[in-house]
């Protein structure tokens, strides 16, 4: 059950990030950008983070903390998901809205973020379920 648990929430996670995606690409004015970020993705985002490394955490316990390759590798790409998130997220939040063609700059760089997330995300899922 804990390993079904775990995969479903892998499966969320690029859910998330595939959500996260579609909505910047969709969204054209900043301002509901950010505040579709702070009430919804945000916390949407941050709770099926949690909830991966929750069941990865119990996941291990359940199996006497053995720390194989697979392990190690899903916790390295889970603190490089959440740097990248972080710096996603903290460059959103010190952006001035007043000024012309920021989103426009901010796209780009969003974009090549989650599209490295998904990239890290699938790749890691496919290993883990084809393994």
């Amino acid at each position: 059950m804990g390993l079904s648990l775990h995969s479903l929430t892998s499966v969320a996670i690029l859910a998330v990030v595939f959500l996260n995606l579609f909505l910047l690409i969709s969204t054209q004015e900043l301002s509901d950008y950010k505040r579709l970020m702070s009430i919804f993705l945000v916390p949407l985002t941050l709770t099926t983070y949690g909830a991966v490394v929750f069941t990865g955490i119990i996941m291990m316990a359940s199996r006497h903390l053995d720390f194989s390759i697979e392990n190690i590798i899903m916790i390295v790409i889970a603190l490089i998901y959440l740097y990248i998130e972080v710096k996603r997220i903290k460059s959103l939040k010190h952006m001035n809205e007043t000024k012309d063609g920021v989103f426009d700059a901010y796209r780009p760089f969003a974009r090549r973020l989650l599209q490295i997330e998904f990239l890290l995300l699938l790749l890691i899922s496919l290993w883990m379920w084809l393994v």
